[in-house]
Protein backbone atom coordinates (compact mmCIF):
# COMPACT_ATOMS: atom_id res chain seq x y z
CA UNK A 1 0.00 0.00 0.00
CA UNK A 2 1.39 3.91 -1.34
CA UNK A 3 0.84 7.18 -0.09
CA UNK A 4 2.28 9.76 -2.11
CA UNK A 5 1.75 13.74 -2.06
CA UNK A 6 0.41 13.90 -5.55
CA UNK A 7 -1.60 17.25 -5.64
CA UNK A 8 -0.78 20.58 -4.36
CA UNK A 9 -4.39 22.90 -4.61
CA UNK A 10 -3.67 26.99 -3.92
CA UNK A 11 -6.38 29.31 -3.98
CA UNK A 12 -6.84 32.71 -5.30
CA UNK A 13 -9.09 35.48 -6.11
CA UNK A 14 -7.94 35.75 -9.53
CA UNK A 15 -7.64 32.55 -11.20
CA UNK A 16 -5.81 33.55 -14.66
CA UNK A 17 -3.29 35.68 -13.02
CA UNK A 18 -1.73 33.23 -10.65
CA UNK A 19 -2.21 30.81 -13.22
CA UNK A 20 -0.09 32.74 -15.88
CA UNK A 21 2.81 33.37 -13.17
CA UNK A 22 3.08 29.95 -12.33
CA UNK A 23 3.43 29.02 -16.12
CA UNK A 24 5.53 31.68 -17.14
CA UNK A 25 7.82 31.36 -13.65
CA UNK A 26 7.54 27.82 -13.35
CA UNK A 27 7.63 27.03 -17.74
CA UNK A 28 4.62 24.78 -16.77
CA UNK A 29 1.88 24.30 -19.04
CA UNK A 30 -1.78 23.76 -17.57
CA UNK A 31 -3.02 19.97 -18.31
CA UNK A 32 -6.68 20.15 -17.46
CA UNK A 33 -9.76 22.49 -16.44
CA UNK A 34 -12.17 20.31 -14.91
CA UNK A 35 -15.80 21.70 -15.57
CA UNK A 36 -16.66 19.39 -12.56
CA UNK A 37 -15.72 21.80 -9.71
CA UNK A 38 -18.26 24.33 -10.77
CA UNK A 39 -20.18 22.39 -9.03
CA UNK A 40 -18.67 23.31 -6.06
CA UNK A 41 -19.17 27.06 -6.87
CA UNK A 42 -15.29 27.11 -8.26
CA UNK A 43 -13.58 27.51 -11.46
CA UNK A 44 -9.90 25.70 -11.28
CA UNK A 45 -6.52 25.05 -13.50
CA UNK A 46 -4.34 21.92 -13.03
CA UNK A 47 -0.77 21.73 -13.98
CA UNK A 48 1.78 18.95 -13.89
CA UNK A 49 4.94 19.20 -11.70
CA UNK A 50 7.09 16.09 -12.48
CA UNK A 51 4.63 13.51 -11.26
CA UNK A 52 2.86 15.68 -9.05
CA UNK A 53 0.82 18.36 -10.16
CA UNK A 54 0.07 22.09 -8.78
CA UNK A 55 -3.80 23.18 -8.65
CA UNK A 56 -5.15 26.47 -8.82
CA UNK A 57 -8.88 27.10 -7.56
CA UNK A 58 -11.13 30.52 -8.01
CA UNK A 59 -14.84 30.96 -6.41
CA UNK A 60 -17.19 31.70 -9.10
CA UNK A 61 -19.94 32.56 -6.89
CA UNK A 62 -19.94 33.50 -2.65
CA UNK A 63 -20.17 31.55 0.17
CA UNK A 64 -17.91 28.58 -1.25
CA UNK A 65 -15.53 27.10 1.25
CA UNK A 66 -12.69 28.50 -0.84
CA UNK A 67 -13.67 31.86 -0.38
CA UNK A 68 -14.27 31.55 3.24
CA UNK A 69 -10.67 30.26 2.73
CA UNK A 70 -9.36 33.33 1.05
CA UNK A 71 -11.18 35.27 4.12
CA UNK A 72 -9.70 34.12 6.85
CA UNK A 73 -6.07 33.52 5.44
CA UNK A 74 -6.82 37.16 4.21
CA UNK A 75 -5.56 36.66 0.44
CA UNK A 76 -4.41 33.95 -2.06
CA UNK A 77 -2.53 31.24 -0.47
CA UNK A 78 -2.16 27.39 0.38
CA UNK A 79 -5.33 25.49 0.41
CA UNK A 80 -5.09 21.49 -0.21
CA UNK A 81 -2.90 18.49 0.62
CA UNK A 82 -4.13 16.15 -1.67
CA UNK A 83 -2.34 12.30 -1.51
CA UNK A 84 -3.29 9.51 -4.22
CA UNK A 85 -3.09 5.54 -2.24
CA UNK A 86 -4.00 2.33 -3.86
CA UNK A 87 -6.35 1.67 -0.96
CA UNK A 88 -8.67 3.75 -0.33
CA UNK A 89 -11.11 1.90 2.12
CA UNK A 90 -7.75 1.56 4.70
CA UNK A 91 -7.98 4.86 4.86
CA UNK A 92 -11.74 5.73 5.29
CA UNK A 93 -11.94 3.04 8.37
CA UNK A 94 -8.33 4.85 9.73
CA UNK A 95 -9.42 8.01 9.46
CA UNK A 96 -12.65 7.26 11.37
CA UNK A 97 -10.30 5.35 14.14
CA UNK A 98 -8.31 8.26 14.77
CA UNK A 99 -10.98 10.81 14.85
CA UNK A 100 -11.30 12.40 11.72
CA UNK A 101 -14.59 13.15 10.12
CA UNK A 102 -14.99 12.56 6.00
CA UNK A 103 -16.00 16.06 4.70
CA UNK A 104 -16.81 14.65 1.50
CA UNK A 105 -16.43 11.42 -0.66
CA UNK A 106 -15.51 12.04 -4.16
CA UNK A 107 -16.53 9.46 -7.20
CA UNK A 108 -16.19 10.36 -11.01
CA UNK A 109 -15.90 7.56 -12.79
CA UNK A 110 -12.35 5.45 -12.16
CA UNK A 111 -11.73 8.13 -9.67
CA UNK A 112 -12.59 8.12 -5.85
CA UNK A 113 -11.46 10.66 -3.13
CA UNK A 114 -12.28 11.16 0.30
CA UNK A 115 -11.59 14.45 1.92
CA UNK A 116 -11.13 15.31 5.56
CA UNK A 117 -12.07 17.54 8.16
CA UNK A 118 -10.02 20.18 8.22
CA UNK A 119 -11.35 20.68 11.87
CA UNK A 120 -10.38 17.51 12.68
CA UNK A 121 -6.56 17.38 10.74
CA UNK A 122 -5.60 21.33 11.13
CA UNK A 123 -2.79 22.85 8.94
CA UNK A 124 -4.62 22.56 5.71
CA UNK A 125 -7.63 20.67 3.51
CA UNK A 126 -6.06 17.10 3.72
CA UNK A 127 -7.56 14.67 0.59
CA UNK A 128 -6.81 11.06 0.08
CA UNK A 129 -7.70 9.66 -3.10
CA UNK A 130 -7.73 6.71 -5.93
CA UNK A 131 -7.67 6.41 -9.38
CA UNK A 132 -8.97 2.69 -10.20
CA UNK A 133 -5.95 0.89 -13.09
CA UNK A 134 -3.16 3.62 -11.90
CA UNK A 135 -1.36 1.09 -9.66
CA UNK A 136 1.78 2.70 -7.92
CA UNK A 137 2.98 4.32 -11.65
CA UNK A 138 3.71 7.94 -10.99
CA UNK A 139 2.96 8.53 -15.00
CA UNK A 140 -0.31 6.75 -14.79
CA UNK A 141 -3.70 8.00 -15.30
CA UNK A 142 -4.88 10.63 -12.56
CA UNK A 143 -8.09 11.85 -13.32
CA UNK A 144 -8.11 14.95 -11.82
CA UNK A 145 -5.36 15.87 -14.54
CA UNK A 146 -7.17 14.81 -16.96
CA UNK A 147 -6.73 12.20 -19.48
CA UNK A 148 -3.82 13.60 -21.33
CA UNK A 149 -1.68 15.38 -18.70
CA UNK A 150 1.37 13.74 -19.50
CA UNK A 151 1.83 15.45 -22.92
CA UNK A 152 1.90 18.81 -21.04
CA UNK A 153 4.65 17.54 -18.83
CA UNK A 154 7.99 19.92 -19.12
CA UNK A 155 10.74 19.33 -16.64
CA UNK A 156 12.76 22.19 -18.44
CA UNK A 157 12.93 24.15 -14.89
CA UNK A 158 11.30 22.24 -12.34
CA UNK A 159 11.84 18.44 -11.81
CA UNK A 160 9.21 17.56 -8.96
CA UNK A 161 7.50 18.36 -6.38
CA UNK A 162 10.06 17.67 -3.52
CA UNK A 163 7.30 18.75 -0.32
CA UNK A 164 5.53 21.16 1.14
CA UNK A 165 5.58 23.36 4.62
CA UNK A 166 2.00 23.80 6.97
CA UNK A 167 2.79 26.41 9.25
CA UNK A 168 1.13 26.37 12.67
CA UNK A 169 1.26 28.14 16.06
CA UNK A 170 2.02 24.70 18.00
CA UNK A 171 4.13 22.91 14.74
CA UNK A 172 4.65 19.70 17.06
CA UNK A 173 1.03 19.60 18.00
CA UNK A 174 0.08 19.84 14.51
CA UNK A 175 2.47 17.12 12.94
CA UNK A 176 1.29 14.58 15.45
CA UNK A 177 -1.93 14.95 14.48
CA UNK A 178 -1.11 14.69 10.84
CA UNK A 179 1.57 11.60 11.98
CA UNK A 180 -1.60 10.22 13.00
CA UNK A 181 -3.97 10.69 9.88
CA UNK A 182 -1.30 9.41 7.98
CA UNK A 183 0.28 6.79 9.91
CA UNK A 184 4.06 7.64 9.42
CA UNK A 185 6.62 8.37 12.01
CA UNK A 186 7.66 11.97 12.44
CA UNK A 187 11.59 13.29 12.97
CA UNK A 188 12.44 16.21 14.25
CA UNK A 189 14.08 18.99 12.13
CA UNK A 190 15.54 21.36 14.10
CA UNK A 191 13.59 23.79 17.18
CA UNK A 192 10.02 23.54 16.52
CA UNK A 193 10.39 22.20 13.38
CA UNK A 194 8.68 18.64 12.24
CA UNK A 195 8.73 16.56 9.19
CA UNK A 196 7.45 13.40 7.72
CA UNK A 197 7.84 11.44 5.02
CA UNK A 198 5.55 9.70 2.17
CA UNK A 199 6.61 7.39 -0.26
CA UNK A 200 7.76 10.68 -3.12
CA UNK A 201 7.93 13.61 -0.89
CA UNK A 202 8.21 15.34 2.81
CA UNK A 203 5.73 17.05 4.49
CA UNK A 204 7.29 19.81 7.15
CA UNK A 205 5.51 21.51 9.87
CA UNK A 206 7.10 25.05 10.92
CA UNK A 207 6.38 27.90 13.17
CA UNK A 208 4.35 30.98 11.47
CA UNK A 209 6.50 32.42 8.64
CA UNK A 210 3.22 35.61 8.68
CA UNK A 211 0.52 36.12 10.81
CA UNK A 212 -2.17 34.59 8.12
CA UNK A 213 -2.43 32.09 10.73
CA UNK A 214 -2.14 27.79 9.92
CA UNK A 215 -1.99 26.69 6.74
CA UNK A 216 0.13 25.49 4.00
CA UNK A 217 2.98 28.44 4.01
CA UNK A 218 5.52 26.70 1.42
CA UNK A 219 6.21 24.11 -1.50
CA UNK A 220 9.68 22.74 -1.93
CA UNK A 221 10.41 22.23 -6.00
CA UNK A 222 14.01 20.28 -6.93
CA UNK A 223 14.79 21.99 -10.01
CA UNK A 224 17.76 22.14 -12.35
CA UNK A 225 17.43 26.34 -13.67
CA UNK A 226 17.11 28.42 -10.75
CA UNK A 227 18.33 31.09 -11.75
CA UNK A 228 16.24 31.25 -14.93
CA UNK A 229 13.24 30.61 -12.60
CA UNK A 230 14.06 33.66 -10.02
CA UNK A 231 14.91 35.55 -13.71
CA UNK A 232 11.44 35.24 -14.39
CA UNK A 233 9.74 35.84 -11.23
CA UNK A 234 12.27 39.23 -11.45
CA UNK A 235 10.23 40.17 -15.06
CA UNK A 236 6.60 39.17 -13.56
CA UNK A 237 6.87 41.67 -10.47
CA UNK A 238 6.66 38.20 -8.03
CA UNK A 239 9.04 38.74 -4.61
CA UNK A 240 12.31 36.26 -4.83
CA UNK A 241 15.55 36.05 -3.08
CA UNK A 242 18.32 33.28 -3.36
CA UNK A 243 16.32 30.74 -1.60
CA UNK A 244 12.68 30.76 -3.73
CA UNK A 245 9.64 32.93 -4.89
CA UNK A 246 6.78 34.04 -4.04
CA UNK A 247 3.50 33.15 -6.32
CA UNK A 248 -0.30 33.29 -5.53
CA UNK A 249 0.18 34.02 -1.70
CA UNK A 250 2.75 30.66 -1.64
CA UNK A 251 6.24 30.61 -1.00
CA UNK A 252 8.00 28.20 -3.66
CA UNK A 253 11.40 26.73 -2.12
CA UNK A 254 13.80 26.12 -4.91
CA UNK A 255 16.46 23.16 -4.25
CA UNK A 256 18.93 22.17 -6.86
CA UNK A 257 18.47 18.79 -8.01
Amino acid sequence: MFLRLRQLCLVAHHLDQVVDDLAAVFALRVCHRDPLVERFGLQNAVLPVGSSFVEVVSPLVEGTPAGRHLERRRGDGGYMVICDTDDLPHWRTHSVNVGVRIAAELVHEDYAGLQLHPHDTGGALLEINTTRGNGADPLGPYAPAGPHWQSHLNTARVKRVAGVALQGSAPEQLARRWGEILDRPLQADGQDHWRLTLGNAVLRFIPPRDDRGDGLAAIDLEVDDAQAIRSAAVARGCPCDDEGVMLGGVWFSLRTA
